[in-house]
C-alpha cells in the first residue's frame, strides 16, 4: 500500500504498557534529545514484532524511515558505578529489567534511571536491499559493519527485487533482528563496552541461506531430510550459543570473587590493554591464556572488566556444565562445547558458523589452548581444534583477520597444586560438581600471595598463517596445485607454527616469581637442607642474571634481604612444601618429603627462561670432555641435539632465532667470543666464574624421565607391539626403583606427564616399533645418549659454586 508522503515509522521495542506509553510520550514531545525525527515529519509507531511488521509494513511501496526505539533501565549509582548486586537478586528484582510496579516507581522518583534509546535509522528500501543480498547467499548483507550483527547504512538500491508474499515473514524477522542489534549497539554507548552482548545470534545464523544450504547438504550425506538436518543444526546452536545477561554477568562476578579474591592479590600489567582496546575497534581479539588454576577465567575476566572490555566468549568443556554453575555461566558468555563430536558434521558446521559469526561481529573469544590445566607448572602442548575453527574463518574470507593475544597467568602459590601433583603420580582426577566446588572454595580462603597477569604481543592470525605457508593464504599465482593430502599437511603445519608462536608469546610475558626461584634453589641439591645464607648464595647470581637479561620478574626484591627470604621460606613451610629444622645452631630448609613434584610445579613456572642457558652449559661441558679438533663446532652441534631432545617439553622459536638466542647467552659468559673464540677450557672457566649453573637445576627431571623411557625401550624385544598404557605403568614402577638406587636425581622425574612426553619423543624418532634388529640398535643408541647427558648434568652440579656445601 502507499501512504502518501514519506514518514518515519518508530519500531517500539516495549515489553510493558508503561514502556509503550513512555515511547509514545517521547514521540508526541518531538523526540527531545534526538535528531532522528525532523520537525514536522509524520510519525507512526509500530511494535517491534515480526507478525505486526509482516502485516503492516513490509508490503509498502513507499520508502518510510524506520527508527528503532526502546527504554533502557539503569541500576542505581552505587560507589560511582551502575551495576547489579547480589542484593538485587535476593530481592527478586532486576534493575536492568524492572517489573511494572518498580518501573512506575523509577519514573516517579528516579528519572536518572531510565533513558529513551534510539537505534540507527534506515529506509525501508535499504533494508529490502540488504535482505535481498542475504537471500542471494552473500556472506554479509550490505550495510553490516561487523560490530555486533546488522545495522549501518548503504545507498538505496536502484531497483529492488519483487518480494513474494511468502517472504514477508522472513523479511519482517530480518527487520526485527536488525533493529534489536542496532538498539543494543546504541545501548552499549550508554552503558560502556563492558556490556557489549550479542543479540539474536541463533536466529541470524539460521536465517542465513548459505548456512541452511550447507546443513542440508551435510544431512543428505547422512540420509537425513532437510527438515531433520535444520532441526539438528538448530538444536546444536541452542546448546552452543551463550545468551549473555548483563544482570547475571554483574552478579556472577561478585559470587565468584571469593574463589580468587581472598587468596590472591591480582597484579595485572594493564599498559597493554589500551593498545588492545584500540585494536579491538577493527579486529576481534582471541585471548589465549596459560592454564594453571580453575580461577584463571575469573582472574582474567575481572582484569578485563575493570578496563571496560566486553566480556569474552569463554570456550569451555562440557565437564564444567554442572547445575547450577553451567546455566549461570552460559548467561555470562561461556560456550560449552562437547568434548568429542566424532562424525557429527552438522554439529561441527554449527560450531564453525558460530565462531565465524562472533568474530565477524568483533566479539572476543577466550580459551585455554593447552586443553587443560598444566600438571607440571610449565606450558603444555597446545590443542589445535578450536584454533583451526578460527583459522577457517580467516581462510574462507568470512573474517578478514583476528588477533591472537597470548596471556600469562602466574600464581605465587596455589592450594590446588597438591591435587595436581597426585594426578602426576597416577591418582584419578576428581570430577567437578557442587561438592568439588565447595571444597575448592574452602581451599581458597588462605592468602597465597600474588597472581600476575601479563599480556604478550598480539599476533595477526592472517599474517602468521601466511608467513607459515598456509596453502589457502600463502599460495602464489605460479604455485602448482597441491593434492588434498599435501594441502591438509601444509595447513596443519601452518597452524602448529602459529600455536608455537602463541606459546612463545606466553612464555615471554611470564615473570619469574619468588617461589619459582626459592624452589629452584632447594630442588638443586640432593637430600640436603640449606641454611638461609646458602639459599641466598644460590639466588643472588641468578637475580643478577635476570637483571642483565631484562627478564620479567615478580616481587623478587623481597629475596634480597634475609628477613624477606626467611618470610618466603616460612610461607612455603606453612603450605607444606618446605620443611624447616631449627633445633640446631641455625634453621635449615629442605623440600618436604613427598612434595618434590609440588615444588617442581612452582619452579617450572619460570623454568623456560633458563633453558637456553642450560643448553649452553651442557654444550660447553660436551665440548670440554671430548677430544674434538673443532670443539666450538662440537658444542654447537650438541646444542642442536639437546634442542631436539627437548622439543616436546619446551617451545623453541625457529632454528635461526634459537641460534641467535644461544649466541646472546654465550656473550653473557664470554663477551669477547666474536674476536677470540674461547677454547672449551676457557669457556668452562667462564661458566664457573658466573657463580651458578642451571642445567642440573632445570633439566634434570626431564632428562631423567627420558632416561627411564629410553632404557625400558632398549630392553624390549623389538618386534613386541607397543601398549602405551602398560608401558607408562612400567616406566612409573621402574622409575621408582631407579630413584631408590640413586640413578635418578629426584622424585620430580616420576611424572606421568614427563613420561608421556618422552614417549612422544621416542615415537617421533620411530623407536616404539615394532621392528627388527636395526630398531634395537637405535633404541640402545638413544639410551646411551641420555646416559651421557645425565653424566654431563652431574658435572654441572659439581662445578656449581653456589651448590657447594662449604661456600667460598
Amino acid at each position: 500500500m502507499d501512504t502518501g508522503d514519506p514518514e518515519t515509522v518508530v519500531l517500539a521495542q516495549a515489553s510493558t504498557p508503561l514502556e509503550r506509553r513512555l515511547i509514545e510520550q517521547w514521540i508526541s514531545e518531538g523526540a527531545p534529545g534526538h535528531e532522528e525525527i525532523a520537525p514536522g515529519t509524520a510519525v507512526r509507531s509500530l511494535p517491534l514484532s515480526a507478525r505486526r511488521l509482516a502485516s503492516a509494513l513490509v508490503d509498502r511501496t513507499d520508502d518510510p524511515l524506520l527508527l528503532p526505539v526502546k527504554i533502557t533501565w539503569l541500576p542505581p549509582e552505587r560507589g560511582g558505578r551502575r551495576s547489579a548486586r547480589i542484593s538485587d537478586v535476593i530481592a527478586l528484582t532486576n534493575p536492568r529489567n524492572p517489573n511494572r510496579l518498580i518501573q512506575r516507581h523509577i519514573v516517579r522518583s528516579s528519572p536518572d534511571r531510565w533513558r529513551v534509546i534510539t537505534g540507527e535509522p534506515a529506509p525501508l528500501d535499504e533494508l529490502r536491499a540488504r535482505f535481498a543480498a542475504l537471500e542471494e547467499g552473500a556472506d554479509e548483507a550490505p550495510g553490516t559493519d561487523g560490530a555486533d550483527g546488522g545495522g549501518g547504512s548503504v545507498p538505496a538500491a536502484s531497483a529492488t527485487r519483487a518480494m513474494e508474499p511468502l517472504q514477508y515473514g522472513a523479511f519482517a524477522r530480518f527487520i526485527v533482528n536488525t533493529a534489536v542489534v542496532t538498539l543494543a549497539r546504541s545501548e552499549r554507548e550508554l552503558l560502556g563496552e563492558r556490556y557489549k552482548v550479542p543479540r539474536v545470534v541463533a536466529e541470524q545464523i539460521m536465517d542465513s541461506p548459505r548456512f541452511r544450504h550447507r546443513v542440508e547438504e551435510l544431512g543428505r550425506e547422512k540420509g537425513l531430510t532437510d527438515r531433520q538436518s535444520l532441526d539438528h543444526a538448530q538444536a546444536s546452536l541452542d546448546s552452543l550459543v551463550a545468551v549473555q545477561s548483563r544482570l547475571v554477568s554483574d552478579v556472577f562476578t561478585q559470587i565468584m570473587h571469593p574463589l580468587y579474591g581472598n587468596a590472591w592479590t591480582v597484579d595485572a600489567d594493564e599498559s597493554r590493554l589500551t593498545e588492545l582496546r584500540e585494536l579491538n575497534k577493527t579486529r576481534p581479539l582471541v585471548f589465549l591464556p596459560s592454564h594453571r588454576s580453575y580461577a584463571d577465567a575469573f582472574v582474567l575476566g575481572d582484569v578485563l572488566a575493570r578496563n571496560e572490555f566486553p566480556r569474552n566468549h569463554l570456550l569451555g568443556g562440557a565437564n564444567l556444565q554442572f547445575w547450577p554453575i553451567g546455566a549461570i555461566a552460559k548467561r555470562t558468555g561461556t560456550v560449552f562445547i562437547r568434548r568429542s563430536f566424532g562424525d557429527d558434521t552438522i554439529y561441527k558446521a554449527s560450531l564453525e558458523e558460530y565462531f565465524a559469526h562472533l568474530l565477524s561481529k568483533r566479539f572476543n573469544l577466550e580459551w585455554y589452548f593447552e586443553g587443560g590445566r598444566t600438571r607440571t607448572g610449565k606450558l603444555r602442548k597446545p590443542k589445535y581444534g578450536l584454533l583451526n575453527y578460527v583459522a577457517n574463518s580467516v581462510r574462507s574470507g568470512r573474517v578478514n583477520d583476528a588477533l591472537l593475544v597470548p596471556v600469562s597467568i602466574t600464581y605465587e602459590r596455589m592450594a590446588e597444586v597438591g591435587a595436581v601433583a597426585a594426578e602426576q603420580m597416577g591418582a584419578a582426577k576428581q570430577p567437578e560438581g557442587l561438592k568439588w566446588m565447595a571444597r575448592y572454595a574452602r581451599g581458597q580462603q588462605r592468602r597465597a600471595g600474588n597472581v600476575y597477569v601479563r599480556f604478550g604481543d598480539p599476533i595477526s592470525l592472517r599474517d602468521q598463517l601466511t608467513a607459515a605457508g598456509d596453502p589457502d593464504l600463502a599460495a602464489g599465482p605460479d604455485d602448482a596445485p597441491a593434492t588434498p593430502d599435501e594441502h591438509d599437511a601444509r595447513a596443519r603445519l601452518a597452524l602448529q607454527k602459529t600455536g608455537i608462536e602463541v606459546a612463545v608469546g606466553i612464555n615471554r610475558a611470564t615473570p619469574v616469581t619468588i617461589n619459582s626461584l626459592v624452589t629452584l634453589a632447594l630442588l638443586g641439591v640432593r637430600d640436603r637442607a640449606l641454611t638461609l645464607s646458602e639459599v641466598a648464595a644460590v639466588i643472588a647470581p641468578v637475580r643478577e642474571y635476570l637483571d642483565r637479561r631484562d627478564i620479567p620478574q615478580g616481587e623478587l626484591s623481597v629475596l634480597d634481604t634475609d628477613a624477606g627470604l626467611a618470610n618466603v621460606l616460612r610461607r612455603l613451610a606453612d603450605g607444606g612444601v618446605v620443611t624447616v629444622y631449627d633445633g640446631g645452631v641455625e634453621p635449615v630448609y629442605a623440600i618436604e618429603p613427598g612434595q618434590h613434584i609440588v615444588a617442581a610445579f612452582y619452579r617450572n613456572s619460570g623454568i623456560h627462561w633458563f633453558v637456553n642457558r642450560a643448553i649452553l652449559e651442557l654444550s660447553i661441558v660436551h665440548a670440554h670432555q671430548g677430544s674434538y679438533s673443532d670443539p666450538a663446532r662440537a658444542g654447537w652441534e650438541e646444542s642442536k641435539r639437546l634442542r631436539d631432545l627437548l622439543k616436546f617439553e619446551f617451545f623453541f622459536p625457529e632454528r635461526d632465532t634459537f641460534e641467535a638466542e644461544l649466541t646472546e647467552e654465550l656473550e653473557l659468559v664470554a663477551p669477547e667470543w666474536r674476536s677470540t673464540f674461547p677454547s672449551a677450557d676457557v669457556a668452562l672457566e667462564r661458566l664457573v666464574a658466573t657463580g651458578f649453573f642451571m642445567a642440573h637445576r632445570t633439566l634434570r627431571s626431564f632428562f631423567g624421565a627420558q632416561l627411564v623411557v629410553a632404557e625400558r625401550l632398549a630392553v624390549r624385544t623389538p618386534d613386541t607391539p607397543f601398549d602405551r598404557a602398560a608401558f607408562l605403568a612400567e616406566c612409573s614402577a621402574v622409575g621408582r626403583q631407579m630413584l631408590l638406587q640413586g640413578r635418578l636425581y629426584g622424585p620430580e622425574s616420576l611424572s606421568l606427564e614427563l613420561f608421556a612426553a618422552a614417549v612422544e619423543l621416542a615415537d617421533n624418532r620411530g623407536l616404539l616399533g615394532p621392528g627388527g634388529t636395526e630398531l634395537a640398535g637405535r633404541r640402545e643408541e638413544f639410551a646411551e645418549q641420555l646416559r651421557a647427558i645425565v653424566r654431563a648434568l652431574a658435572v654441572t652440579e659439581a662445578l656449581d659454586v653456589s651448590n657447594r656445601k662449604e661456600q667460598p
